[in-house]
Protein backbone atom coordinates (compact mmCIF):
# COMPACT_ATOMS: atom_id res chain seq x y z
CA UNK A 1 0.00 0.00 0.00
CA UNK A 2 0.72 3.77 -0.68
CA UNK A 3 3.44 5.00 2.33
CA UNK A 4 2.35 7.12 5.36
CA UNK A 5 1.20 10.26 4.85
CA UNK A 6 4.36 12.73 4.66
CA UNK A 7 1.75 15.71 4.92
CA UNK A 8 0.45 14.25 8.14
CA UNK A 9 3.84 13.88 9.81
CA UNK A 10 5.05 17.21 8.65
CA UNK A 11 1.84 18.55 10.61
CA UNK A 12 2.52 16.28 13.71
CA UNK A 13 5.69 17.29 13.80
CA UNK A 14 4.78 21.18 13.49
CA UNK A 15 2.72 20.91 16.89
CA UNK A 16 0.18 21.95 15.85
CA UNK A 17 -2.51 20.30 17.96
CA UNK A 18 -0.66 22.17 20.99
CA UNK A 19 -1.48 25.55 19.23
CA UNK A 20 -4.63 25.19 18.88
CA UNK A 21 -5.54 22.87 22.05
CA UNK A 22 -9.03 25.01 22.22
CA UNK A 23 -10.57 24.17 18.53
CA UNK A 24 -8.99 20.77 18.37
CA UNK A 25 -11.51 19.95 21.73
CA UNK A 26 -14.09 21.79 19.54
CA UNK A 27 -13.90 19.74 16.98
CA UNK A 28 -13.81 16.37 18.92
CA UNK A 29 -16.84 17.67 20.47
CA UNK A 30 -18.67 17.74 17.69
CA UNK A 31 -18.10 14.84 16.17
CA UNK A 32 -18.56 13.10 19.77
CA UNK A 33 -22.46 15.53 19.80
CA UNK A 34 -22.98 13.97 16.11
CA UNK A 35 -22.13 10.53 16.87
CA UNK A 36 -24.53 10.78 19.77
CA UNK A 37 -27.37 11.69 17.75
CA UNK A 38 -26.94 9.53 14.92
CA UNK A 39 -27.66 6.55 17.15
CA UNK A 40 -27.87 5.82 20.89
CA UNK A 41 -25.95 7.90 23.39
CA UNK A 42 -24.74 5.11 24.81
CA UNK A 43 -21.25 4.07 23.63
CA UNK A 44 -21.47 0.03 24.28
CA UNK A 45 -24.12 0.27 21.72
CA UNK A 46 -22.90 2.93 19.27
CA UNK A 47 -19.67 2.00 17.48
CA UNK A 48 -19.12 5.46 15.64
CA UNK A 49 -19.82 7.26 19.22
CA UNK A 50 -17.59 4.94 20.95
CA UNK A 51 -14.47 5.60 18.61
CA UNK A 52 -15.20 9.21 18.81
CA UNK A 53 -14.49 9.24 22.62
CA UNK A 54 -11.94 7.35 22.36
CA UNK A 55 -9.99 9.61 20.00
CA UNK A 56 -11.34 12.37 22.24
CA UNK A 57 -9.80 11.13 25.35
CA UNK A 58 -5.99 10.30 23.16
CA UNK A 59 -6.07 13.69 22.96
CA UNK A 60 -6.43 14.48 26.52
CA UNK A 61 -9.77 15.82 26.40
CA UNK A 62 -11.70 16.25 29.78
CA UNK A 63 -14.63 14.15 30.59
CA UNK A 64 -16.44 16.70 31.40
CA UNK A 65 -16.48 18.22 27.97
CA UNK A 66 -17.14 14.84 26.53
CA UNK A 67 -19.92 14.11 28.82
CA UNK A 68 -21.36 17.62 27.88
CA UNK A 69 -20.95 16.72 23.87
CA UNK A 70 -22.77 13.56 24.74
CA UNK A 71 -25.75 15.48 26.62
CA UNK A 72 -26.17 18.32 23.90
CA UNK A 73 -27.35 14.98 21.44
CA UNK A 74 -30.55 15.04 23.23
CA UNK A 75 -31.29 18.34 23.97
CA UNK A 76 -33.70 20.36 22.06
CA UNK A 77 -32.06 23.65 21.57
CA UNK A 78 -29.10 21.43 20.17
CA UNK A 79 -27.66 22.46 16.60
CA UNK A 80 -28.35 19.82 13.64
CA UNK A 81 -24.47 19.16 11.86
CA UNK A 82 -24.15 18.16 8.29
CA UNK A 83 -21.80 16.41 7.05
CA UNK A 84 -19.95 17.53 4.12
CA UNK A 85 -16.82 16.48 1.86
CA UNK A 86 -15.39 18.95 -0.10
CA UNK A 87 -12.88 18.17 -3.39
CA UNK A 88 -10.28 20.46 -4.94
CA UNK A 89 -6.61 21.38 -6.25
CA UNK A 90 -4.02 22.99 -4.72
CA UNK A 91 -0.50 24.50 -6.02
CA UNK A 92 1.05 21.86 -8.37
CA UNK A 93 -1.85 20.08 -9.08
CA UNK A 94 -2.46 18.47 -5.66
CA UNK A 95 -5.50 16.65 -4.63
CA UNK A 96 -7.12 17.72 -1.51
CA UNK A 97 -9.88 16.19 0.41
CA UNK A 98 -11.72 18.13 2.92
CA UNK A 99 -14.75 16.70 5.62
CA UNK A 100 -16.94 19.31 7.67
CA UNK A 101 -19.42 19.26 10.22
CA UNK A 102 -21.68 22.54 9.67
CA UNK A 103 -24.94 23.59 10.87
CA UNK A 104 -24.60 25.93 7.71
CA UNK A 105 -24.04 23.85 4.45
CA UNK A 106 -23.87 27.68 2.31
CA UNK A 107 -21.44 29.51 5.15
CA UNK A 108 -18.63 26.34 5.22
CA UNK A 109 -19.12 25.90 1.82
CA UNK A 110 -17.93 29.82 1.43
CA UNK A 111 -15.28 29.70 3.22
CA UNK A 112 -13.79 26.48 1.52
CA UNK A 113 -13.96 27.90 -1.80
CA UNK A 114 -12.51 31.17 -0.72
CA UNK A 115 -9.45 29.46 1.06
CA UNK A 116 -8.51 27.26 -2.04
CA UNK A 117 -9.10 30.58 -4.06
CA UNK A 118 -6.43 32.60 -2.12
CA UNK A 119 -4.04 29.85 -2.16
CA UNK A 120 -3.62 29.84 -5.84
CA UNK A 121 -6.00 26.31 -5.67
CA UNK A 122 -9.58 25.42 -6.77
CA UNK A 123 -12.22 23.88 -5.63
CA UNK A 124 -14.05 21.18 -7.41
CA UNK A 125 -16.93 18.89 -7.58
CA UNK A 126 -17.66 16.07 -4.91
CA UNK A 127 -15.78 12.97 -6.63
CA UNK A 128 -13.27 15.34 -8.79
CA UNK A 129 -10.34 13.62 -6.63
CA UNK A 130 -11.77 11.39 -4.42
CA UNK A 131 -10.99 8.94 -7.19
CA UNK A 132 -7.40 9.26 -6.37
CA UNK A 133 -7.49 8.00 -3.03
CA UNK A 134 -8.60 5.06 -0.79
CA UNK A 135 -10.96 5.18 2.03
CA UNK A 136 -9.86 2.93 4.75
CA UNK A 137 -9.71 2.75 8.47
CA UNK A 138 -6.35 3.55 10.22
CA UNK A 139 -5.79 2.93 13.65
CA UNK A 140 -2.51 4.43 15.13
CA UNK A 141 -0.42 3.50 18.19
CA UNK A 142 2.50 4.28 20.49
CA UNK A 143 5.35 2.78 20.15
CA UNK A 144 5.34 1.70 23.16
CA UNK A 145 3.02 -0.81 22.25
CA UNK A 146 5.51 -2.82 20.87
CA UNK A 147 7.96 -3.87 17.89
CA UNK A 148 7.24 -4.09 14.54
CA UNK A 149 7.08 -7.61 14.11
CA UNK A 150 4.75 -7.93 17.39
CA UNK A 151 2.27 -5.24 15.60
CA UNK A 152 2.56 -7.13 12.38
CA UNK A 153 1.73 -10.22 13.60
CA UNK A 154 -1.44 -8.55 15.42
CA UNK A 155 -2.62 -6.57 12.75
CA UNK A 156 -2.84 -9.87 10.41
CA UNK A 157 -4.59 -11.76 13.16
CA UNK A 158 -6.98 -9.23 13.40
CA UNK A 159 -7.52 -8.64 9.83
CA UNK A 160 -5.61 -5.93 9.21
CA UNK A 161 -4.00 -5.09 5.61
CA UNK A 162 -0.97 -3.29 6.11
CA UNK A 163 1.54 -1.95 9.11
CA UNK A 164 3.86 1.06 8.83
CA UNK A 165 6.28 2.11 11.64
CA UNK A 166 7.88 5.38 11.91
CA UNK A 167 9.30 7.72 14.91
CA UNK A 168 6.24 9.10 15.71
CA UNK A 169 4.13 5.43 16.24
CA UNK A 170 2.46 2.27 14.32
CA UNK A 171 -0.25 2.96 11.92
CA UNK A 172 -2.45 -0.35 11.14
CA UNK A 173 -4.74 0.49 7.75
CA UNK A 174 -7.98 -1.75 7.12
CA UNK A 175 -10.73 -1.70 5.11
CA UNK A 176 -13.00 1.17 5.78
CA UNK A 177 -16.13 -1.47 6.52
CA UNK A 178 -14.00 -3.71 9.02
CA UNK A 179 -12.37 -0.53 11.37
CA UNK A 180 -14.99 -1.16 13.73
CA UNK A 181 -14.00 -5.34 13.90
CA UNK A 182 -10.17 -5.06 13.33
CA UNK A 183 -9.90 -2.16 16.31
CA UNK A 184 -11.91 -4.41 18.78
CA UNK A 185 -9.67 -7.45 17.42
CA UNK A 186 -6.40 -5.53 18.75
CA UNK A 187 -7.78 -3.93 21.24
CA UNK A 188 -7.91 -7.16 23.15
CA UNK A 189 -4.53 -8.38 21.89
CA UNK A 190 -2.28 -5.07 21.81
CA UNK A 191 -4.61 -2.47 24.64
CA UNK A 192 -6.64 0.79 23.40
CA UNK A 193 -5.63 2.13 20.29
CA UNK A 194 -3.97 6.29 20.38
CA UNK A 195 -6.68 6.55 17.64
CA UNK A 196 -9.16 4.55 15.47
CA UNK A 197 -10.53 6.55 12.25
CA UNK A 198 -11.30 6.67 9.14
CA UNK A 199 -9.06 8.17 6.81
CA UNK A 200 -8.11 8.99 2.84
CA UNK A 201 -5.29 7.66 1.61
CA UNK A 202 -3.90 9.04 -1.31
CA UNK A 203 -2.86 6.13 -4.08
CA UNK A 204 -0.03 8.16 -5.84
CA UNK A 205 1.61 10.76 -4.39
CA UNK A 206 2.53 14.13 -6.30
CA UNK A 207 6.18 15.68 -5.79
CA UNK A 208 6.32 19.24 -4.92
CA UNK A 209 9.56 21.85 -4.46
CA UNK A 210 9.72 23.30 -1.26
CA UNK A 211 8.00 27.07 -2.17
CA UNK A 212 4.65 25.02 -3.26
CA UNK A 213 5.37 22.95 -0.16
CA UNK A 214 5.18 25.95 1.75
CA UNK A 215 2.14 27.09 -0.16
CA UNK A 216 0.56 23.91 0.63
CA UNK A 217 0.66 24.06 4.08
CA UNK A 218 -0.45 27.57 4.59
CA UNK A 219 -3.58 25.97 2.24
CA UNK A 220 -4.23 23.39 4.49
CA UNK A 221 -3.14 25.03 7.91
CA UNK A 222 -6.33 27.98 6.45
CA UNK A 223 -8.68 24.80 6.11
CA UNK A 224 -8.10 23.55 9.60
CA UNK A 225 -8.43 26.74 10.96
CA UNK A 226 -12.01 26.71 10.17
CA UNK A 227 -14.35 25.87 12.65
CA UNK A 228 -16.56 24.02 10.53
CA UNK A 229 -13.50 21.85 9.76
CA UNK A 230 -12.58 18.62 11.01
CA UNK A 231 -10.58 16.51 8.52
CA UNK A 232 -8.39 17.37 5.62
CA UNK A 233 -6.19 14.94 3.48
CA UNK A 234 -3.58 15.62 0.55
CA UNK A 235 -1.39 13.86 -1.71
CA UNK A 236 1.83 16.05 -1.94
CA UNK A 237 4.99 14.78 -0.91
CA UNK A 238 8.43 16.07 -1.26
CA UNK A 239 12.20 14.91 -0.68
CA UNK A 240 13.74 14.06 2.31
CA UNK A 241 15.79 17.78 2.18
CA UNK A 242 12.29 19.76 2.21
CA UNK A 243 10.77 17.54 4.52
CA UNK A 244 13.43 18.23 7.59
CA UNK A 245 13.20 22.05 6.62
CA UNK A 246 9.50 21.76 6.54
CA UNK A 247 9.23 20.04 10.00
CA UNK A 248 12.23 22.16 11.74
Amino acid sequence: MAGHSQFKNIMHRKGRQDAVRSKMFSKLAREITVAAKAGLPDPSMNARLRLAIQNAKAQSMPKDNIDRAIKKASGADGENYDEVRYEGYGPGGTAIIVEALTDNRNRTASNVRSIFTKAGGALGETGSVSFSFDHVGEITYKLSAGDADKMMEAAIEAGADDVETDEEGHYITCAFESLGEVAKALETSLGEAETVKAVWRAQNNVPVDEERAQSLLKLIDSLEDDDDVQNVYSNFEVDEEVLAKLSA
